[in-house]
């Protein structure tokens, strides 16, 4: 449950938009069928350069804002400007997430429903 309000992807800057510095991530989150273990991918929007952490026990929110706040904590700051994710409920403590690592989250659309 989110209790922050989520930022949409489309009040992200246009210099997010238009890949102009590498600074700027996506996210994702991958499970397997029976959804016992996970996968969380970054992927750097310029560059293409992906970081993978195993989420071999649990992945609530807690859990993956620790794990994604370590993997994105070891780079400088000035290569860690922006997450982009979708609006599942692992990233319900994204307010956390800036709070630890100082990066802005934005949140893709639903689309219609």
């Amino acid at each position: 449950m989110f209790i922050n309000e989520m930022t949409p992807l489309t009040r992200r800057p246009e210099e997010i938009q238009a890949r102009l510095i590498p600074d700027d991530w996506e996210g994702d989150l991958i499970t397997e069928n029976h959804n016992q273990s996970a996968v969380a991918t970054l992927v750097e929007r310029k560059t293409r350069y992906v970081i993978v952490g195993h989420l071999p026990d649990s992945h609530d929110a807690e859990v993956e804002k620790e794990r994604l706040t370590k993997a994105l904590g070891d780079l400088p700051q000035y290569l860690r400007r922006s997450l982009t994710w979708d609006q599942g409920a692992k990233m319900a403590g994204h307010r956390a997430f800036f709070v630890a690592t100082n990066m802005d989250v934005y949140f893709c659309d639903c689309g219609p429903p």
